[in-house]
């Protein structure tokens, strides 16, 4: 056995690479109107702003609508380029650049070669990895920025410029630099802050004051936890199961703050990587709207769980594949981000993560 598992590991690079491509492309291939679904709205977002309109179109009522743009100001200087672009050839470089940060993202995980190219096939067969590059969704940049967090942790600053930048396209991701707070990692804690303020000022020059109270006004509307349609917080799951909206909430509310004791608890308690790793499974359940390929990013602590010879993890990008069998298993998403949380949390206490 020890042979043949030697001789399998020698092909799994061909592995890996075939799996990208056949599923990567039978995705966009088949990908229609879908095709940068999300991106389309951060490209409107600028073409409304180049001609001369707000960025924002607050009209919206909820999440998940085509066209919705609700991320930061700070992430309007960063798409804005794009709109320059007609919108095709724009999608295609898009989609292009989410493939490479997918990659580059996993080729810069600090596990051994074999692992990261495990890691690339599971990428390549979880269905999260592959609806967000399809959906032009930012996904797969947050991924990068992480892996890059992960990858220089010990240089200061490192990874406050990696959350910092999340922040900017998204606002979970300034989960990792409240992290950064509670280990007094001062030198990340500033680089953030200053990423966010050249960001912002940014933004306000390019967008108008206004952007910023357009925003806040719209994700305050479109962001109900509970009732917005698909959402797979574990509220939102339980009200879509039959629980009554009240108790849905209070479930919500209680599932946040457990979320916020575990990363208070690790960020104190746990070694530098595996406390980590938690605020970023922590920045996705804080948020409202969890979405199912927001579950991309469980590839990080997969990999470093792998790292410590728990096999069993790679069960959980496995298990997100199944819509490519026709199978969706909505439940599974949320439920895979504490499994994570709970076990990164648990292996990590008994493990050394730096070995």
């Amino acid at each position: 056995m020890g042979r043949l598992a030697e001789a399998l590991a020698r092909f799994l690079p061909l592995f890996a690479a075939a799996a990208a491509v056949a599923f990567l492309g039978a995705t966009l291939a088949v990908a229609g109107d879908t095709l940068g679904y999300d991106f389309r709205a951060y490209w409107e977002a600028g073409s409304r702003l180049l001609a001369g309109r707000p960025a924002y179109d607050t009209s919206y009522a909820a999440a998940g609508g085509f066209g919705l743009f609700y991320y930061p100001p700070t992430f309007i200087p960063l798409v804005l380029p794009f709109a320059l672009l007609p919108q095709t050839s724009a999608v295609w470089i898009w989609t292009a650049g989410l493939i490479a940060a997918l990659f580059g993202g996993i080729a810069l995980l600090p596990v051994s070669a074999r692992l990261r190219w495990l890691v690339a096939l599971l990428a390549a067969l979880s269905w999260p990895a592959l609806y967000a590059v399809k959906l032009g969704q930012v996904g797969p940049i947050l991924l990068l920025l992480f892996a890059a967090g992960w990858r220089w942790l010990e240089r200061p600053g490192a990874v406050g410029w990696a959350g910092g930048l999340g922040a900017a396209v998204k606002l979970q991701p300034g989960v990792v630099l409240a992290w950064a707070l509670l280990r007094r990692r001062w030198a990340d804690v500033a680089a953030g802050a200053v990423v966010l303020a050249v960001l912002a000022v940014l933004a306000t020059l390019l967008a108008g004051a206004s952007a910023w109270s357009d925003f806040w006004l719209l994700v305050g509307r479109v962001g109900d936890p509970i009732t917005t349609p698909h959402n797979l917080t574990v509220g939102a799951v339980a009200y879509q199961a039959g629980l009554p909206r009240d108790a849905a909430t209070a479930l919500q509310w209680a599932s946040m703050a457990a979320v916020v004791v575990i990363l208070v608890v690790t960020a104190l308690r746990l070694p530098a990587v595996p406390g980590y790793l938690v605020a970023l499974i922590a920045s996705q359940l804080l948020s409202p709207i969890l979405w199912n390929h927001y579950a991309i990013v469980l590839l990080l602590p997969v990999a470093w769980l792998l790292s410590r010879r728990q096999w069993w993890a790679a069960l959980l990008p496995l298990a997100t594949a199944m819509p490519l069998l026709l199978v969706t298993p909505a439940v599974v998403y949320p439920l895979e981000f504490w499994v994570a949380l709970v076990a990164v949390a648990v292996v990590g206490r008994s493990s050394d993560p730096t070995a």
